[in-house]
């Protein structure tokens, strides 16, 4: 499935991508007080059985030959943030030519911080660039939702516990990492977490190391690489934070981006108010943001 939230009069709604367009499952049914599904994606993720609820739903939904008059066209709705995360994991230098362009050395194993819930924005929300920083970056990464609660899983089983994937971008203030010495402050500001727009459950990406991933600002391809480049593999990295931290349903791993970072240009390329900056994952989706000065 293909979730997304739908931003509507009532708030945030649970819709699916079909190849029809968009479904509002609130708007879909005549009687949908009658219903079991969740209201929001939010729901759909941290109540029990949510998502096979809603897998059920929509089965039935597409056998049905009318679904179309139940459809909206994608560019009539406004798509929103999917959900608000309980954590935000960030892994960081998990691709080695990302890690050659910054001078790193190879990290033995995943180097992980914080990113705060206050940072999460949807598909076209602006990202703010704060007045006392002037070198604010973009990183593309593929995020990994979390489906279940899970605590010491092995590496074998850890995909089991995956809702789905989305895209992400982890901008960061690079002058702020430099000078603080450590990473909270710089990638955790005000808007410096675009997410979605969509959540593609997991039985849809087969394989989560072969994915495209690609970068551009303004329509200039920054980045492009695969997510086989990864260091620390997704199961890796679930079984390591599992290891001494509890996973909820709604948990967010982002887990790293490949060379092409802003720094590393030459000239280094910073994010300007007036950019657009996209990230995309194929078989995830297309995540677009517009900079701008506070």
């Amino acid at each position: 499935m293909i979730l997304l939230s739908v931003v509507t009069s009532e708030g945030p709604r649970l819709a699916a991508k079909i190849p029809a367009g968009i479904l509002i499952f609130s708007q879909a049914h005549a009687s949908w007080e009658e219903t079991t599904l969740p209201l929001t994606l939010q729901a759909a993720l941290t109540e029990e059985g949510g998502v096979e609820r809603v897998r059920a739903y929509l089965k039935a939904v597409l056998d049905d030959p009318q679904v179309g008059r139940l459809v909206i066209p994608e560019d009539e709705v406004r798509v929103g943030m999917p959900f608000l995360p309980g954590n935000v994991f960030c892994v960081g230098r998990n691709y080695k030519a990302h890690i050659q362009e910054g001078g790193n050395p190879l990290p033995e194993r995943p180097i992980l911080f914080a990113k705060w819930t206050s940072a999460i924005i949807g598909p076209g929300d602006p990202i703010v660039l704060p007045p006392d920083t002037s070198e604010v970056d973009y990183e593309a990464e593929l995020a990994v939702v979390i489906g279940r609660r899970c605590r010491g899983v092995a590496a074998a089983e850890a995909l089991d516990y995956v809702a789905g994937y989305t895209c992400m971008n982890d901008v960061s203030a690079r002058d702020f990492q430099r000078t603080d010495g450590q990473w909270a402050r710089g990638k955790g500001q005000d808007t410096f977490g675009p997410m979605g727009p969509y959540l593609v459950t997991r039985d849809e990406i087969p394989d989560p190391q072969a994915l495209t991933i690609r970068c551009s600002v303004n329509g200039q391809l920054r980045q492009s690489s695969s997510t086989q480049m990864m260091i620390f593999s997704v199961r890796e990295l679930i079984a390591f934070i599992s290891g001494g931290i509890t996973l909820h349903a709604g948990d967010v791993i982002s887990t790293g981006t490949p060379e092409g970072v802003g720094f590393a240009q030459k000239p280094p390329a910073f994010l300007r108010p007036g950019d657009e900056v996209v990230v995309e994952i194929d078989g995830i989706g297309r995540l677009s943001n517009p900079v701008k000065a506070r």
